[in-house]
Formats: structure tokens, sequence, C-alpha cells
């Protein structure tokens, strides 16, 4: 593998399909740089947002898009026929598990939709996260079918892994290192080029299979990492220890450690999907299972099931059962201080509760009140819903919530996060 240091050109005509929390920044990133963008995205929802200057996703906000409209080089459709004529196209669709399966329904639809489009020395990059083989099997004959023309040939194709970490503050798209590759070496040249423009520095692999691995690698080196220490946060109360403590002292350690906290479990696109997609090819084409994964998996999974337990010892303990408590949670995000409630713990966590009759209410500061469920009610974080509330349980550790009210006023804590002290708290 070589790391190649970007150079930058313009003018690009670029495509990107899917306008979600991988597109729409890449999106962004590219005007920037000097692209002219059409967006394409199925959600109609989306696109009037877009073209009003509403951003939905965090880390664009509506300067950027006013930026973005106003510079002429940016355009949201749903419709396909606006495409021709583009140098680069970027595939960003979701790729989800059905019932343990991998669903790439989107990636074909994604697939047909531009290969009528496509022209002698176009490009096209798939950055959804998927299996080894997806690139070269599945989306190459889709693509030259649709179009008649030969990939490698004709057109360039490759895959690069997405690496978008929402809310985080210090790594976003220009600054990460941008894995990439080609079905051949023309290929990868021009998605060098392209990438190239666009971030600081490229990290080229010699296959898309390989880059396909990578983001499957990644994602279950975190997953396999965080169920080791939730398991350890499930046995540490019984040993006399705070695991809390222990994973900051072994964090003191200059080499050989890395550290990782416990919570409710994992969500977002990546981490409960990313593993079962490794371990679903693996069990398809060579018969055997990924023995970590499955026992990562049945860990993080079973997360939301502790806490409830943890909660529902917690009002015993006070002389009071979960149905018919009123429960204010923190959070419904996966994680703190963005709005992504994708395969949110915290989610299943307040579901759960519902479910056995608590007068369940959340305060979620950060998400869109069209994906919150119509059965959970939201609420602002304020003294008077700590202190009416039987249990508060801190599901999502956003900045934004006062943390010091909490303790003060809140008769029972259940903090999943580490975020609060005192008598009435209780840790994860």
């Amino acid at each position: 593998m070589r790391v190649q240091q970007s150079s930058r050109t313009d003018g690009c005509q670029l495509i990107v399909v899917g306008l979600g929390y991988v597109g729409l920044p890449l999106a962004m990133r590219a005007v920037e740089a000097g692209c002219s963008v059409v967006g394409v995205d199925t959600d109609e929802l989306r696109v009037k947002r877009l073209g009003a200057c509403d951003s939905y996703i965090e880390g664009v906000d509506g300067a950027s898009l006013v930026a973005a409209a106003e510079s002429g080089r940016f355009r949201a459709t749903t419709d396909y026929d606006r495409i021709d004529g583009f140098d680069v196209c970027v595939i960003t669709v979701p790729t989800p598990l059905r019932e343990g399966v991998p669903d790439l329904s989107f990636v074909e639809c994604a697939g047909r939709s531009i290969a009528p489009h496509l022209t002698p020395g176009a490009t096209v990059i798939l950055e959804s996260t998927t299996y080894p083989g997806t690139t070269d099997c599945l989306l190459r004959p889709l693509l030259e079918a649709g179009s008649g023309l030969k990939a490698g040939a004709d057109f360039h194709l490759g895959y690069s892994p997405e690496r978008i970490d929402p809310g985080n503050r210090d790594w976003h798209l220009e600054n990460t290192p941008k894995v990439i590759s080609g079905i051949d070496e023309a290929s990868l040249s021009s998605i060098e080029r392209f990438y190239g423009t666009i971030v600081e520095r490229t990290v080229p692999v010699s296959s898309c299979r390989t880059a396909e691995l990578t983001k499957l690698l990644e994602n279950t080196f975190r997953h396999v990492n965080i169920a080791l220490v939730n398991e350890m946060a499930m046995i540490s109360r019984q040993l006399g220890a705070d695991i809390w403590e222990a994973v900051e002292a072994a964090s003191t350690k200059p080499f050989g450690f890395m550290p990782f906290r416990p919570g409710p479990g994992v969500g977002g696109h990546c981490l409960p999907v990313d593993p079962s997609y490794l371990s679903w090819q693996v069990k398809r084409e060579l018969r055997r299972d990924v023995r970590f994964v499955t026992l990562a998996s049945e860990i993080n999974d079973h997360m939301p099931d502790h806490v409830v337990r943890r909660i529902t010892h917690g009002l015993n303990q006070r002389g009071k059962a979960v149905n018919g408590s009123r429960i204010l949670q923190l959070g419904l995000s996966y994680k703190k201080n963005t709005g992504d409630i994708r395969e949110s713990p915290a989610l299943v966590l307040a579901q759960s509760l519902l479910a056995l009759g608590a007068r369940l209410v959340v305060a979620e500061p950060h998400a869109e009140a069209y994906l919150v469920p119509p059965d959970i009610t939201r609420v602002e974080l304020t003294e008077e819903e700590i202190r009416v509330a039987d249990a508060v349980v801190v599901a999502t550790d956003h900045d934004a919530f006062d943390y010091a009210l909490v303790e003060r006023a809140g008769a029972y804590v259940f903090d999943a996060r580490n975020r609060c002290r005192g008598e009435r708290v209780e840790i994860l």
C-alpha cells in the first residue's frame, strides 16, 4: 500500500447519489473545491429542504447550503434525467440489514439509474458500506448492462469507504485520510485525482475487495472492543470495581492499550451493521463463523436489556415498579451531540421502558421531530421535569444537558454514560 498526498484540480462535473450523512457533506466539500455538483435523492422532502437551504445534517449548516446555491454549482433533484454529462458519480446510498441479510437494493437501484447516463471516460465510485466483491460483482454488471460500455475499457470504477463521524469536531471529510481503490490502474488514477481535490490525503489500496474489507475491519475492531468493555461493565459491580475508573487508569499506559468506554449499546449505521455484513459473507462463501463478531453482537445487542434490568432494580429498591413510574430519559441518538437515531440503543431502551408500562418522556435536543416515533413524548430538560420523575436515565450524553441540575434535582439517576455524580446517582 502507498500513501499519496493530494493535488488540486477544479471543474469536475460531479453527481452524488444519496444526500444523507455521507453524501451531503461530500457534495458541499466538492462545491468548495470547485466542482459542479448535482445531488440525487429519492426523498422529496430532503430535496425541497435543500432547495430552501434548510439543512438536516449535522456538520452542514444553512450557511454552507446558501453559499453552495449562490455559487451556481449545486442543485438537488429526485430526477436522474438531470445527471447527463457527468465526469464523476459517487454513490452514497444506505445499505441496511433486513433480518440479518444485507440489503443492497439501494445500490442496485442507483446502478441501474446511473447506467443509461454513463459516457466514455466517466468515473463511478461506490462509498456505501458493503461486503468484499460488491463493486466488481454487483455494481459493475449493472453499469455495463445499462450503458453498453465496459468497465475499465470505457469507464472507470472503484470503491472508497466513507469515514464520516457525525458530531466529531476534530476529524471531518477534508482531513480524514481517504482509502481509495479501482478495478484497474486507470480507474485508481482517476479516483485518486478526484479525491485529491477534496481531501488532504488519499490512501490507495490494491483492490476494491481490500478497500471494502478495510471499512468492515475498522468498525468490527470498534464493535469487538466496545463489547469487551461492556461485558467488563456488567461484571465490574459484582467484583466491587469501577470500570470507568479502570478504563481511565489503563489509558495512562503509553503503549498497548486504546480506551473504549461502556454504554447502553451501539448504534448508527456502522457498528450494528458492518460486522454483520462480514459475518454474512464469510458464512455464505466460506461456511465459517466469525466468532468474535458473533459474540460481540450478542453482548452489544443485549446492553439495552441490561440497562432496563438495572433501572428496574433501582426502582424496586425505592419501592417502585417500572410500570406506572414516570421516567425521564436524556437522549435518543446513538452518540452525543448528534441527532442520528439510526439503530440507536437509546431508542431501543425507550421503547423497552414504554413496553413495560413506564410513563416515559424524553429530552432530545438534536434529533428532528419527524424522525422520532410518535409514541415517544419529548420534553425540555427542566428542573420541574427532573423533580417529578421517579427516575432520570442518561442514555445519550449530549453536552447541552445540565448534568449539575440532574445531580441536584433527581431523586434517582441511572447514568449509562458516566456524566453524573452523587449519592442518588447509579453508574452503568
